[in-house]
Parts: structure tokens; sequence; C-alpha cells
């Protein structure tokens, strides 16, 4: 399992359409497990699910520690390796961290903890898996937009970043409608966080406007942006930055119109092309 993912894409630029081979990110659920002898048996703890692209897993896992203040030094770590003896396929998507014994932690906090963060599963086929299991359905075909519209859409966005401008600092989440008028923008930190505001404040209002909706995005497009997208039906989903191949994947499982460095003169299609209005047919 490689960092990079091959894809293939339509790309627009200066009005020509082009379908070729691109590269996307690789995005990978990964599980880290807390192993320590105690009165002569090994404990487990499950503690944390993080998205992440593969490679330097050990280093993930040791540097997350660390943060959360579980090891405070390489003399707390024993051993870090994959645990391979699952049932199910996890394609090295699991770690086993071994703590000397003399360590402490809050198990019972860690492990709640890692109740509320690890519903998507510990590999792409299982996170996909699991939003069916939540109640997430395959989208309408309903809306389509121009491909000009979806153009126009970053520098709208932009415009309306208030505390961007001064800052420099924020994401921003943007709803539009099927005519480009900008719906609602919320920004934050946070990616996660933007759109998390953004759907919040559609929530308090009914929510019926997502489902005719663009939402662009001012960064790039991971599994869990998609993922709140498809819990609020937002049908096409717009990013200035380049979407994760766990993204894409999701948005070819459920019909979501994905799209890539969006730009005043072009983009990619990577799922669901049909919703561009004026896009030729594929080659």
């Amino acid at each position: 399992m490689g960092s990079t993912a091959g894809r293939r894409v339509r790309r627009l630029r200066a009005a020509v359409w082009t379908d070729l081979d691109d590269v996307v990110a690789t995005e990978e659920p990964l599980e880290i497990r807390l192993l320590q002898e105690a009165g002569g048996a090994i404990e487990r703890h499950r503690i944390a699910v993080t998205m992440r692209t593969p490679g330097h897993d050990f280093e993930l896992a040791a540097g997350f520690l660390f943060g959360e203040s579980i090891v405070t030094g390489r003399e707390d770590i024993l051993d870090i390796s994959y645990c391979t003896d699952e049932e199910e396929p996890q394609r090295l998507n699991i770690v086993n961290v071994t703590l000397r014994p003399t360590v402490t932690f809050d198990a019972a906090r860690l492990e709640r903890n890692f109740y509320t963060t690890s519903s998507c599963g510990v590999c792409g086929k299982a996170a996909l898996e699991s939003l069916e299991i939540h109640g997430c359905t395959v989208l309408p075909h309903g809306l389509a937009v121009p491909a000009s519209l979806i153009c126009r859409l970053p520098g709208r966005l932009r415009e309306q970043q208030a505390v961007f401008a001064r800052t420099g600092g924020l994401h921003a989440a943007g709803l539009f409608g099927a005519d480009g008028a900008l719906l609602r923008l919320r920004e934050d930190v946070g990616r996660h966080n933007a759109l998390d505001k953004l759907v919040g404040a559609e929530l308090i209002d009914g929510g019926a406007r997502m489902r005719d909706a663009v939402l662009m995005l001012s960064g790039r497009a991971s599994f869990e942006l998609l993922q709140k997208a498809l819990a609020a039906q937002i049908p096409i989903v717009a990013a200035v930055g380049a979407p994760s191949s766990l993204a894409v994947e999701l948005a070819e499982s459920f019909d979501i119109t994905l799209l890539g460095f969006v730009r005043d003169d072009g983009f990619n299609v990577y799922a669901g092309g049909h919703r561009i209005a004026d896009a030729p047919a594929p080659e």
C-alpha cells in the first residue's frame, strides 16, 4: 500500500476537456493499540483511529502517544509493530505499541475516545461499508450545473472570507445554489469545523437547500469531509486542492460529483461528471 494511487480523471483547462491519468494521495485509517504487561498477562487497549497517508506509521503512533502525554520518552516504548493477526483484512492498518509496565495512563478515558472516533473501521472498504450501515444512500442525479459556474466559485469564496482576509489563517466551506449564488459560508482554523458549522447552520434552518447545492472547500477534499457532505446529501463537492484516494472512492460509491484543483480556468473531475451540464461524453 503506497502513498499514492492512480486515477483516471477528466480535466477542464482553458475551455478544453481532456481525459488523462492522475495521481492522488492515498488515505487509509490507522488504528493505534497499546499493549502492556500487568500481573503476568498482556493487556490490550484500543485508543485511536486516525486517517492518514500510509508510511512512517510507527513514527505516527509514537508521536501521537507523546502528544497525548501517554509516553514521555523513548524509554517508555518497548516495541512498535503491525498487528497482522486480525481475521478481517486490514492491510497493515493496525499498529501495536508495547509500553513499559511502569507507564501509567487513563485507559478508560482513552478507550471512551476510541469508540467516538473509530466508526470508519480500519480499512478503506470497511470505512465505506460503515456509511451504508449508518443509513447513507446513493445520491439522486437531479442537480446539474455548467462548468463556468464551478470556475467562478473559488473567487466568490475568497471574496466572502472576511476573517481569512485579515489573518490568512482560516479554512472555509461555502454552500452555493445552482445559479452560483452564495447561500452560506463558514470559516474556522479547522477545515472539518468549518464544514460542521456550515451544515449545522443549514440544519437549524431546515436543511432543505443542501440537496440542490454545491459545496466549495478552500483546501483539499479528504474522506472525512466527503463523509460529512454525504450525510448532508450535498450532490456536488468542489475543492481548491486535491482529493484523497478514499474521498474519490466514497464519491464513486455514493454518486457524489467530486471536483478538485478548481481554478478560474478549469478543474479536474474525479467522480460524478454527469452533473457538469456542458461536459462532453467521456472518451
